[in-house]
């Protein structure tokens, strides 16, 4: 499916899998618009779009990049952001949270509330609110993650929160036909997500990780966004999450 002056949306898109699947969109010659809660760094990412866009012969075709601060929780700025957008064709969903990880004995369950809140229900928002004005006959992308099928311990927190939206899936892309409903769920990917945690700590499990995996690493943005683009792009498919985790759940 050629791009070019399709308009994409994508909510938490200026880091990590959002700022790269925006990067790919703006290569395919898509209209590109980006949301995050701090103005900062949504400018930070579309002075970064805009030069991967002077050097994409392709991307120059009517490629449009703009973005908004959004707080994906406010279901009055999510109602407001899409009424300021109007119609568009492609949405994808990369806001995400840090809670709701660690032993289950010890698990405080209101920083579990506060995961849900952050990625579930943020995301959940998102796509509803998203629905006056997303085109039916384009996609509707989730981010998910890898933890919602897999069983390592200190995770239960993590798998219950994408895995209420795994469950979503299928029954979405029945009800919003012909609207396509996906989800990709990744792995251990090496995003700003990680900075949160100590370094010494992240490398040793970046390093435990790519030891496990089949593929030998772990991944980058740019994996997971291959796979967020070839949804959009592939207009059979609907209902679908995609496993993008280096092989984890075969090792």
């Amino acid at each position: 499916m050629n791009l070019t002056g399709q308009r994409v949306v994508i909510m938490g898109g200026s880091s990590g899998i959002g700022l790269a699947t925006a990067g790919m969109l703006v290569d395919a010659g898509a209209q590109v618009i980006i949301a995050g809660r701090s103005q900062g760094k949504i400018d930070a990412a579309i002075a970064r779009l805009g030069e991967r866009r002077k050097q994409s012969e392709q991307g120059m075709q009517g490629t449009q990049i703009t973005g908004a601060a959004v707080d994906a929780t406010s279901r009055p700025q999510l109602d407001a952001f899409f009424q300021a957008c109007g119609p568009f064709q492609h949405l994808v969903i990369a806001v995400s949270g840090a809670a709701g990880a660690g032993a289950f004995p010890d698990l405080a369950l209101d920083d579990l509330r506060y995961g849900f809140e952050a990625k579930f229900w943020a995301q959940v928002s998102i796509a509803q609110a998203s629905l006056a004005t997303l085109q039916r006959n384009g996609s509707l992308t989730f981010i998910t993650a890898a933890s919602s099928r897999n069983s390592n311990p200190e995770t239960a927190g993590l798998a219950a929160i994408n895995g209420a939206l795994d469950a979503m899936i299928p029954p979405l892309a029945n009800e919003l036909r012909p609207l396509r409903v996906n989800a990709v769920s990744p792995g251990v990917i090496e995003t700003p997500w990680w900075d949160r945690v100590p370094e010494e700590f992240r490398n040793t499990y970046f390093a435990q990780t790519a030891a496990t995996v089949p593929v030998g690493r772990v991944g980058q943005p740019e994996d997971v966004a291959h796979a967020i683009v070839f949804l959009i792009q592939n207009s059979f498919m609907t209902g679908i999450i995609i496993d993008c985790d280096g092989g984890a759940r075969v090792k």
